[in-house]
């Protein structure tokens, strides 16, 4: 059986770089599949969709609010040829309903064991509308090794820079913030895969530069410096979400490769300067996301705000106005408030305003978003601090020799020089 599996285009956020990661979520999913079903990946970011092309089955995979729309549009289009469309990935999880009356099948939850299920109702015509799993993750242990032969790897670099390939190394999160879905998605327990199992992964993954994509890897002291200690033969060079502020495990994070952090930010405290400054003791540079719109901002906390972030040195900041998304606690509030505008799932992407703020008005919040960037930036431009990030990591393979060069002008750019 062949399956045609599409990741729907989106919109890259206000002043963010133009280059696209490999999806994570699809080659996941494909991992999961029987072995009997072939599968064709496309990538509308930077693939057109052959509608000529009649597979057995669609498969489309949504991972972000902003991409709900356009999925709904390609699941159309394949129903009235009469071709099945089975929806998954986390968009598909936070608006279910909707989505159910553009699909033949909607998949809840997590993949692995249950796809031999999916596909045997599927031949026998007997699809399910919908497989709900939400409240059941399957074994951990079983999480297989993600399927990027799927990719069309060459599409995915900037510059002849080649970009990180993704891996995970456990899921679940403990913890439940005010703008995250996580603990609706993935439960509230931390769920580590083997290690061994991650190891593996990683060692077999045919690229220097990973993005660990765990929600946090600080959630187990002792399972970091396990991992770490792992890792550090691999030699590879690694950015994540956030690593425990612990000196033994940011050393070993160090030694293990950690090239940079995404850190959010959230205030304005000698905690975090203090915590930037650590990671900065070991070597790892930081993306600061900084969040605007909270309850607790006003116009004059979000410049004083900016100012910190540009006396803390952060390596880059990436700027994002609160989204209320279903299924997180930023939505049960908001929307219980009726302080929501806008349900126009086009508008939901990070860098629009769609409800109402408290301390001004939702124009004056996204004119201090620009002022964010703008200032933020205003020194020394997004592309000259990126520059400085991949010199961080160039030398960092060059000490190990690890330094793979993929194109003349990768050193050029890296360093911040420009090429012919």
């Amino acid at each position: 059986m062949r399956l045609k599996l599409i990741y729907p285009k989106w919109s890259k956020l206000m002043r963010q770089t133009e280059f696209h990661l490999p999806p994570h979520g699809p080659v996941v999913f494909a991992a999961a599949l029987p072995e009997d079903v072939e599968v064709d990946f496309i990538d509308e970011n930077l693939q057109s969709i052959d509608f000529n092309d009649k597979p057995e089955v669609v498969g489309i995979s949504m991972m972000l609010t902003i991409q709900v729309k356009r999925g709904w549009e390609i699941a159309d289009r394949y129903r009235q040829m009469g071709i099945p469309v089975i929806f998954g990935g986390i968009a598909t999880m936070l608006h279910a309903e909707e989505t159910m009356t553009h699909a033949d099948a909607v998949f809840l939850g997590e993949a692995e064991g249950r796809m031999e299920e999916v596909f045997s109702d599927l031949r026998s015509g007997k699809l399910k509308p919908v497989y709900d799993y939400l409240n059941q993750q399957p074994p951990i242990e079983i999480v297989g090794t993600a399927r990027r032969d799927i990719l069309q790897r060459n599409l995915y670099n900037y510059k002849g820079v080649q970009m990180v390939d993704l891996v995970h190394a456990s899921r679940g999160c403990r913890y439940h913030c005010y703008p995250c879905a996580v603990a609706y998605l993935g439960g509230r327990k931390f769920r580590p895969r083997p290690i061994d199992k991650t190891i593996a992964e990683i060692e077999a993954i045919d690229n220097n530069r990973l993005f660990l994509v765990d929600n946090s890897l600080a959630q187990d002291t002792q399972w970091e410096l396990d991992l770490f200690k792992e890792m550090i033969p691999l030699k590879k060079k690694w950015c994540c979400h956030p690593i425990e502020d612990h000196p033994e495990v940011l050393d070993l994070a160090a030694q293990a490769g950690a090239w940079y952090v995404y850190q959010a930010v959230f205030d304005t405290s000698d905690y975090i300067r203090d915590r930037i400054k650590r990671y900065h003791d070991n070597g790892i540079g930081v993306e600061g996301t900084i969040l605007l719109g909270l309850d607790r901002h006003t116009e004059d906390y979000i410049k004083r705000l900016i100012d910190f972030l540009l006396d803390i040195e952060l390596d880059l900041a990436e700027f994002t106005v609160l989204t209320p998304f279903p299924h997180t606690k930023a939505w049960d509030e908001l929307h219980g408030q009726k302080r929501i505008f806008t349900y126009d799932w086009d508008e939901y992407s990070a860098d629009k305003v769609v409800y109402h703020p408290k301390h001004m008005s939702a124009e004056r919040l996204q004119e201090l978003l620009a002022y964010a960037w703008d200032t933020f930036y205003h020194d020394e431009p997004q592309e000259i601090k990126m520059s400085k990030l991949f010199t961080q990591v160039i030398r960092k393979e060059m000490e190990d020799n690890t330094y793979r060069p993929r194109k003349p002008e990768l050193r050029d750019m890296a360093f911040g020089r420009k090429a012919g």
